[in-house]
This record gives structure tokens, sequence and C-alpha cells, in this order.
């Protein structure tokens, strides 16, 4: 992650982070499509999300947000 959130291992911590910036509710750079593992594809359009289906929880930070391959698991129902 390209803002200093590196040190952030996983998804809870992303998660943990950007509400702690209360930056929870703002939009991504880019608008990914997100495969989750249940089978749903979804899109990302906030920076942490559920899957509408399982609701495995996704987070990115908003700085590293126009790269899907830093958007991490979370766990279900951790937002």
């Amino acid at each position: 992650m390209s803002c200093g959130c590196s040190s952030l291992k996983d998804g809870q911590a992303v998660v943990d982070h950007v509400k702690s910036k209360g930056k929870d509710q703002q939009p991504p750079r880019v608008m990914h499509e997100i495969k989750c593992e249940c089978g749903e594809t979804f899109l990302f359009h906030k920076v942490i999300m559920n899957c509408p289906k399982c609701e495995m929880t996704y987070a990115v930070t908003p700085c590293s947000s126009g790269d899907i391959n830093n958007i991490k698991q979370a766990g279900i129902k951790y937002a």
C-alpha cells in the first residue's frame, strides 16, 4: 500500500485503520468488481464493504484503492 499503510498485515487491520480515520464511507479511486469466494460478484463502491450474499467484509485504504490487489478480506460481518 502506497500511503504508509504497508504495515497493515490483514483485512481486519485495514478495517480498523480506515474506521479510525473516519473514512469508511469513502469511495475507492476505482470501483472494482469483486468476485467473492462464495460465488457472488459485486461492485466495490466503498473502501469497506460486505458481500451482499455471504457478508464477507472487504477493505482497502483509500490511498491504495486504485489497485484491486490491495483489497483484503477481513472476515464475515467484520465491518
